[in-house]
């Protein structure tokens, strides 16, 4: 298997303990710098509400298969939570899209820390997913 980075999550948490747990938590503001051979990917995005961030947890070690959730007491199985240790140590985040301005994506409710490598972007589509009202862009004519 070969995964390799896209691009780069700015933010303004430097250290786990300053980052919100998940995108809901975080009012903070970042960018996405997407490497610029990939830039071309990008077309058709800035119409989407929200975007789906996946990238590595860069500065996690190590895993342990149960865990203690950050708002929990109760040690769980690794995979019933979202904890950043995990065997493969990949994380998803929904953000909102503000903008693009050629390679770079403005977002809102980031909660990645600073210098987080991304290895995908995908939009967020409602009628795939279980709820939520967002703008679909170009798909908006799609079911008319």
């Amino acid at each position: 298997m070969k995964i390799i980075p896209i691009g780069i999550i700015r933010s303004p948490f430097k250290s786990k303990s300053k980052a919100p747990i998940q995108p809901v938590k975080s009012k903070d503001r970042g960018r996405v710098e997407v490497f610029k051979k990939y830039e071309k990917g990008l077309e058709d995005l800035e119409g989407f509400s929200h975007i789906i961030l996946i990238y590595y947890f860069h500065k996690s070690r190590g895993y342990e298969l149960k865990v203690k959730p950050f708002q929990d007491t109760v040690l769980r199985g690794v995979f019933a939570t979202r904890i950043n240790r995990r065997p493969n140590q990949i994380g998803i985040s929904v953000v909102k899209l503000l903008r693009r301005k050629g390679n770079i994506l403005y977002i809102d409710n980031i909660d990645a820390l600073d210098g987080t490598p991304l290895l995908d972007i995908k939009p967020y589509i409602p009628e795939f997913e279980p709820a939520g009202r967002f703008r679909t862009g170009w798909r908006k004519n799609i079911n008319k």
